[in-house]
């Protein structure tokens, strides 16, 4: 019968190795793995060596252009791939099953709902639970919820993604808006008729919100001549239509708290959209996960009627169609 030998000592390889391999190819080289390490460049080098000359196996090939992965190193780094993914399944799925409402919350949203609506909400969960700490990531892309990038995703959105379980807390109403000072005879959207406004100068959101429907509209409505400034926020674009540069639609949370601003269209539900608060189905029976989207849903439902344009008849802008 074969004898079974033991493993060789030069072919032992343990997770630094792996993942000294997985920052290399993503870095496409050693400065950029040395400075992720924190360490020196010929440190990276020594170490790099030193495992292939073990493994008796080139894992990367040296190009101008940087370092690419052999057939060994890429066998390599689909393994570090799945390791680095089991464990964060593992850290997702021992956040899931915390049982007090303590420790730190990674929350992730938007620069205009972080201003407008939710620091305030934020500060008085903070003193509801004195035992939680809140890490807010502002991001107009959503982060990755399964890469626990953040715990809970504060979304306007109404297509909150599968991957996701959560609530729709309120519906964010939108309208046309501009300064009140450019409009000192209008006290409301009855008293202008929207085709009359096509030919003033708008405000307009930039190409990275372009599927917004809001921007949608404006881009279908009126002249590209009369778009006489783009911005690439919803924070920005309700700065300059209270500067002056121009009419545009925005949140009725955002505009209808300023006395510089006046409604001039009815809210148009084609603009509308879902506000959302979502998690990974692993974490939504944390404690802390939990206790913050109770508390959270709450505040908003509070506020419910100036999110949704308070009131305000709800009817297609005339002649928009």
């Amino acid at each position: 019968m074969r004898e079974c030998k033991p493993m060789s000592k030069q072919q032992h390889l343990d997770w630094d190795d792996f993942r000294l391999v997985k920052i290399i190819a993503e870095a496409n080289g050693l400065a950029g793995a040395a400075e992720r390490l924190a360490v020196n460049h010929s440190t990276v080098f020594r170490r790099l060596g030193q495992m292939e000359e073990n493994l008796g196996v080139k894992l990367f090939e040296r190009h101008r252009t940087g370092y690419v992965l052999t057939a060994a190193g890429e066998e390599m780094m689909a393994l570090a791939e799945q390791m680095d993914e089991n464990v964060t399944a593992f850290t997702r799925k021992l956040a899931g099953q915390a049982v007090a409402p303590a420790g730190e919350l990674r929350v992730t949203t938007n620069d205009t709902l972080l201003v407008h609506l939710l620091t305030p909400i934020f500060a008085r969960f903070i003193k509801a639970c004195p035992e939680m700490r809140l890490d807010v990531v502002l991001a107009n892309q959503a982060l990755n919820l399964s890469k626990r990038d953040a715990d809970v995703a504060i979304r306007a959105t109404d297509d909150p993604p599968e991957t996701l379980v959560g609530r729709r807390v309120a519906t964010i109403a939108w309208a046309i808006y501009g300064r009140v000072a450019d409009f000192p005879d209008v006290k409301g959207p009855e008293d202008v008729t929207i085709a009359d406004l096509f030919d003033r100068h708008w405000v307009a959101l930039g190409d990275n919100l372009a599927t917004l429907k809001a921007a949608r509209f404006v881009r279908e409505h009126v002249a590209p001549e009369n778009i006489v400034y783009k911005v690439n926020t919803v924070l920005g674009l309700a700065e300059s239509v209270e500067a002056g540069t121009g009419i545009g639609p925005l949140p009725c949370f955002i505009a209808d708290a300023s006395p510089n601003l006046v409604r001039l269209a009815d809210i148009n539900p084609d603009f509308a959209a879902g506000l959302w608060l979502l998690t990974h189905p692993d974490l939504r029976q944390s404690a802390r996960v939990r206790a913050f989207m109770d508390f959270m849903a709450a505040e908003i439902t509070k506020q419910k009627k100036r999110i949704e344009g308070g009131g305000a008849k709800i009817a297609l802008l005339n002649g928009a169609g």
